[in-house]
């Protein structure tokens, strides 16, 4: 069984006047390597994947794969209609990838037997690991213990993007060791760790990458002391991050290095005037 760990970056997707920005792209992932996370995550909801089409999806996954070695890049899947998911799925699968992220069906709110049968029908065609992406606040549809449970047995679902909000599942599913835990909610990093969880796919490590390395460095080496200092020298940051709708406050962090445009895709804005002044006068504050 593949197994996910660390800390992994789900990419933002750079924009130049309303184009994919392929150069900044790449520069970030290299920049992203080099600052040493376990991997990427790409056309994930910090990719703004439903503002782009399937087409400029796999072209955004072709130009991480030219910098990105393939078993540290997990690729984004979602929609609601199996037909166009599996041929997305094949399409994919072409490339050299280490696992796909995939959420419930949003929208519909399917029943917890219809979600196993969902995500049981996707991972019988895959050929690769796959993670499960429990985001009710975006789905509408909480997934519950028992489910997880039953989907853990099939030996393409190896792991949890876990966003759930529910402390409960959380340590429900580390007791159980049949999924690799992956905190996905960024300020219970330090928690989901400290329990047991295997790692992070952290929106907010695309600012201070290294000191999220150094979390989990200090976490295998049981230095909890040290590990607790890390993480509550990076929450206010992480707290800025989100306090516009997300990729907003990244991407704006991001251009201030001059790594890409501040620019988002509609429905998205740029974050408001009064977070991008906070996250400025941050940064100022904290350049590492």
């Amino acid at each position: 069984m593949s197994s996910f760990s660390g800390i992994w970056v789900p990419l933002v997707t750079p924009f130049h006047e309303g184009e994919i920005d392929f150069t900044a792209l790449k520069a970030l992932c290299t920049r992203l390597l080099k600052r040493g996370v376990d991997g990427v995550v790409v056309c994930g909801t910090t990719g703004e994947a439903p503002m782009l089409t399937k087409e400029e999806q796999l072209q955004v996954l072709d130009a991480v794969l030219e910098v990105v070695p393939g078993h540290q890049v997990i690729m984004g899947l979602s929609g609601t209609h199996m037909p166009v998911i599996r041929e997305m799925q094949e399409a994919i699968l072409r490339r050299p990838v280490a696992g796909l992220l995939i959420p419930a069906p949003y929208y519909i709110r399917p029943s917890q037997a219809a979600l196993v049968a969902w995500f049981t029908e996707i991972a019988d065609h895959a050929t690769v690991p796959i993670v499960l992406y429990n985001i009710p606040y975006r789905t509408g549809v909480q997934m519950e213990l028992d489910t997880f449970r039953q989907l853990a047995k099939h030996p393409r679902i190896t792991a949890v993007k876990d966003c759930g909000g529910s402390i409960d599942l959380t340590l429900s599913l580390i007791a159980d060791e049949e999924l690799d835990v992956l905190c996905g909610e960024d300020v219970q990093i330090f928690s989901t760790l400290s329990l047991g969880g295997k790692g992070a796919i952290a929106a907010s490590s695309h600012i201070f990458p290294e000191e999220f390395v150094q979390l989990i460095k200090q976490f295998k080496a049981q230095d909890i002391v040290a590990a607790r200092k890390t993480f509550f020298g990076l929450l206010p940051m992480i707290r800025l991050m989100f306090s516009a709708p997300n990729p907003a406050a990244i991407k704006y962090a991001l251009s201030l290095d001059g790594l890409m445009d501040n620019e988002l895709r509609a429905p998205m804005l740029p974050a408001p005037e009064s977070v991008e002044l906070a996250v400025r006068d941050f940064l100022n504050q904290h350049s590492r």
